[in-house]
């Protein structure tokens, strides 16, 4: 879903944009961190869930320490701190329901209402919530807040579906791949704002890959997994995330 930067009054070189072009490859890496980011997270707090949450918060700041350094567009960088955003806000997005026992239509609704607020002062403060105007450093954390905040709504979409909907992850597929399609066909075909449509798009990105990774990773009787391991589907995961962005890198150093 291409999108169009609004003009403004000091124009920019496109090299500061600190974002990927929105592109087929980056909706397929984008869909492959939230999967990878479920397993890894859900691995990880089984061994041991305090020292996972602190591990992962850890290496959430260090990334995001890393992308904001940046002076331009990095593939490297911004995919690290992407999948390590998937990691933790899984965990986090997770400990209302587990630690305080908030059912999940609470927690999405949490999300969604934190998620209002961001965008809210975002485009208070700059105007637009295009992600192609990411070209000074509060825009960019403006940016990183939302997209943490679309994880932890994701995150919560997904156990919805699956658990409260009874749907189970195969059910949740097919929901989300529904669901992930008609923002792009009211953009499209009905000229909704590509703007829109690309949050739209970018918040339902985050429970089809989850739903994915656990259909492949959780036992049968968890909703219907296939039961390969949370361990093996976050490495498969990682490969092909290194491979994708290796090949993106290659293209943007040409």
């Amino acid at each position: 879903m291409p999108q169009h930067a609004p003009t403004t009054r000091h124009r920019v070189p496109v090299t500061a944009v600190k974002v990927p072009a929105v592109t087929a490859v980056f909706w397929l890496i984008k869909l492959l961190t939230t999967g990878t980011g479920e397993a890894a997270a859900d691995g990880a707090a089984l061994a041991n869930l305090p020292v996972a949450v602190a591990v992962s918060g850890v290496g959430l700041v260090t990334a995001l320490w890393w992308q904001l350094r940046a002076d331009r567009f990095h593939p490297g960088r911004y995919w690290t701190t992407v999948t390590m955003v998937a990691v933790f806000g899984t965990m986090v997005a997770d400990g209302p329901h587990v630690v305080l026992g908030l059912p999940y239509t609470v927690t999405a609704g949490l999300a969604a209402a934190t998620l209002a607020v961001v965008f809210a002062v975002w485009h208070r403060l700059e105007g637009t919530l295009d992600v192609h105007s990411i070209t000074t450093r509060r825009r960019e954390v403006l940016y990183w807040a939302a997209v943490l905040t679309t994880f932890a709504l994701g995150t919560a979409l997904g156990d919805l579906a699956a658990v409260v909907w009874h749907l189970g992850f195969a059910g949740s597929i097919v929901l989300f791949g529904v669901a992930i399609v008609v923002p792009w066909v009211a953009w499209a075909r009905f000229g909704l704002s590509p703007v829109v449509a690309f949050w739209a798009a970018y918040v339902l990105t985050r429970p089809l890959g989850a739903s994915i990774a656990d259909w492949l990773g959780k036992p049968a009787e968890l909703a219907g997994g296939l039961g390969l391991g949370d361990g093996p589907v976050a490495v498969t995961g990682l490969v092909l995330i290194a491979v994708l962005v290796g090949t993106t890198a290659r293209r943007v150093t040409r």
